[in-house]
């Protein structure tokens, strides 16, 4: 079973910059050359792309986010970061981590932009 935990959410001022992490786990599982994202769902919104990232770590981000947010990974931790600087209110979301290949999300967390 994959587990994905995600952390770093919160509240923060317009202008200001949060990191959120998922923490990949899963017995027998190898994250390394799995696809990742992020998604990520506003109130009342459908849920939408982020930013996504391959195992060789080539990028793809929303127009949206696009020279503010900056997707990472770092395989020896199974771990998935996404680096979120600029934060519009617009940006407020409860956001999630996923592995498509083993059709997993986080419970995700919730990322508040105050104006």
């Amino acid at each position: 079973q994959v587990q994905l935990v995600e952390s770093g959410g919160g509240l923060v001022q317009a202008g200001g910059s949060l990191r959120l992490s998922c923490a990949a786990s899963g017995r027998g599982i190898i994250f390394g050359n799995k696809f990742m994202a992020w998604y990520r769902q506003a109130p009342e919104k459908e849920r939408e792309l982020v930013a996504e990232i391959t195992s060789s770590s080539s990028t793809n981000y929303a127009a949206s986010v696009k020279d503010r947010f900056t997707i990472s990974r770092d395989n020896t931790k199974n771990t998935l970061y996404l680096q979120m600087t600029s934060l519009k209110p617009e940006d407020t979301a409860v956001y999630y981590c996923t592995v498509p290949a083993y059709r997993s999300w986080g419970r995700g967390i919730q990322v508040t932009v105050a104006s």
